[in-house]
């Protein structure tokens, strides 16, 4: 399974390509930034975040595309670019057919480093053993879109199973019949 994880940003937003399967070495294809100017207008950062992604996702081709899901923070302005950067992710991925998956911090850091209060040099840390690295990845947005991607693989074995097991329990549930309903222009 390969996966590019997407540690969304505007001013930077980490990439990182995983290759492997769960319980086996994984293998770390590319790592790296899409940065923008904090200073340029909103929609050509955007663009740049899209041409930047488009790249990746041309040169590495996919089957997953893993974001951070963003969640609730202080500072508003932060968590708007976050999300803005999110979805041109998902659009991205979205465009080529390619299944995208929302993963939370903590379900990321639980996953990397077995707790999900796990700050980023610890991801970090994990991140370059389990990939087998000679140091952690920089800057820290490109080591948590790697722990991204590793994530994605060991947990969507689990989870599709998950969802075949709701969708086969689902198809076997005894249909409830419709109650009649009076006939319409009729009142009594």
């Amino acid at each position: 399974m390969r996966v590019l994880g997407v540690d969304p940003g505007l001013t930077r937003c980490g990439i990182g390509v995983v290759e492997g399967v769960a319980g086996r070495p994984l293998t770390m294809l590319g790592v790296g930034v899409v940065r923008t100017a904090a200073n340029a207008e909103l929609g050509h950062r955007l663009v740049a975040v899209e041409q930047g992604i488009e790249q990746w996702l041309d040169e590495h081709r996919p089957q997953y595309v893993a974001v951070e899901r963003v969640f609730s923070q202080h500072n508003v302005r932060t968590v708007m670019g976050t999300a803005q950067a999110s979805a041109v992710a998902i659009l991205c991925a979205s465009r080529r057919g390619i299944p995208v998956a929302l993963h939370t911090p903590s379900e990321v850091k639980a996953a990397v480093t077995g707790s999900g209060r796990a700050d980023k040099a610890q991801v970090g840390a994990m991140v370059t053993r389990l990939l087998r690295l000679a140091e952690p990845p920089r800057p820290a947005d490109a080591a948590d879109a790697l722990a991204l991607a590793i994530c994605h693989i060991w947990r969507a074995p689990a989870q599709n199973r998950l969802q075949q097991a709701v969708a086969l329990h689902a198809s076997k549930a005894p249909r409830t019949p419709k109650a009649p309903t009076a006939p319409k222009g009729r009142t009594t």
